[in-house]
């Protein structure tokens, strides 16, 4: 593995730290992802006290297994979106399938459906927070704003072809979201796994 391909020394260093057991290394990592665990747990199960949860099932499964996370495949954003992922999609099934069993209103494939749309929900909040600020700026102007390229440009003080590229960027990233994985995720977090 080349210099350039090695990963961001903090997130090894955070590993390292949390396979000690460094209770302040706990502290940190929460401090640093517990929005956007939460926000994506909200975003999946749409409920406040099952994000809660999901929050700290996310923080509790890294506190128990930070052997779980290899520095070598995917930045710890990136694991730590995919593990809240996954847990928030786990317990958004168990919560409809026991609705189904109690003969809830739905069928399997409107659960499944619904899994599916917040899933990609989930995976363009995680992409548009990650993306760097340039694109998501250019995006929230066109979109929110309902600016055009020209608009975009004259508001960014950037060329017009540069607002362009700033937006199909931000587009192409964002249409991603449907895909099973978004770019650079592990194993395991695409899908409605």
């Amino acid at each position: 593995m080349t210099k350039k391909d090695a990963p961001p020394r903090w997130d090894r260093r955070m590993q390292q730290r949390l396979a000690r057991g460094e209770a302040a290394a706990l502290g940190e990592l929460y401090d640093r992802f517990a929005s956007l665990v939460h926000g994506l747990a909200h975003r999946v199960l749409g409920d406040e006290r099952a994000a809660d949860g999901v929050t700290r099932e996310v923080f509790a499964h890294v506190w128990e297994h930070p052997d779980t996370y290899d520095p070598q495949l995917s930045p710890l954003r990136t694991w730590i979106a995919a593990l809240t992922h996954r847990l928030a999609v786990q317990r958004l099934r168990a919560t409809e399938t026991a609705a189904l069993a109690d003969d809830g209103p739905g069928t399997t494939e409107e659960l499944e459906l619904k899994v599916r749309h917040a899933s990609v929900a989930a995976r363009a909040d995680y992409i548009v927070q990650a993306m760097p600020a340039p694109l998501r700026a250019a995006l929230e102007l066109a979109y929110f704003q309902r600016r055009d390229y020209r608009q975009t440009a004259a508001d960014l003080g950037v060329t017009e072809d540069e607002a362009r590229r700033r937006l199909r960027l931000g587009l192409q990233l964002l249409a991603t979201a449907h895909e099973t994985a978004p770019p650079g995720a592990p194993p395991g977090y695409g899908g409605a796994a």
